[in-house]
């Protein structure tokens, strides 16, 4: 994505390919989507405030995993927030694990300055333990 493209700020595309550049498997490539005062908040966990504590996160997730998909099964934009209900896929080695996610995702000036995600927690710590 341009900058052309977040300067227009289509919340919809850019919640988009933020989602698709999860295959990259590199946190870095995401910084450009984020305001540096972004709140990543999983739900179950304490948040993540700031895009260096965000880009952190993001780290440790690939860092669990081989490969992290993000599939996009419905979003609705109103104005500048972006509602996504997702399927983020987790592989490790040959096992490959789903976790259905609720996405909430505020824009600002073309950037994403809110993430929210909702999921069951003990779903996917079982999933990370191995226990899969």
């Amino acid at each position: 994505m341009g900058v052309a493209d977040r300067a227009e700020g289509n919340p919809e595309r850019i919640v988009t390919e933020f989602c698709a550049a999860f295959d990259r498997h590199q946190a870095e490539a995401l910084r450009p989507f984020f305001t540096d005062d972004i709140v990543y908040h999983n739900i179950p966990m304490d948040p993540a405030i700031g895009v260096d504590a965000t880009i952190a996160f993001i780290e440790g997730f690939f860092g669990m995993c081989d490969r992290l998909a993000i599939e996009i099964v419905h979003m609705a934009v109103v104005g500048d927030v972006v509602l996504t209900e997702r399927v983020d896929t987790f592989i490790v080695g040959t096992t490959v694990a789903d976790l259905p996610v609720m996405g909430a995702f505020e824009m600002r000036d073309g950037k994403i300055c809110a993430w929210r995600d909702y999921f069951d927690l003990a779903q996917i710590t079982t999933m990370l333990s191995g226990d899969i």
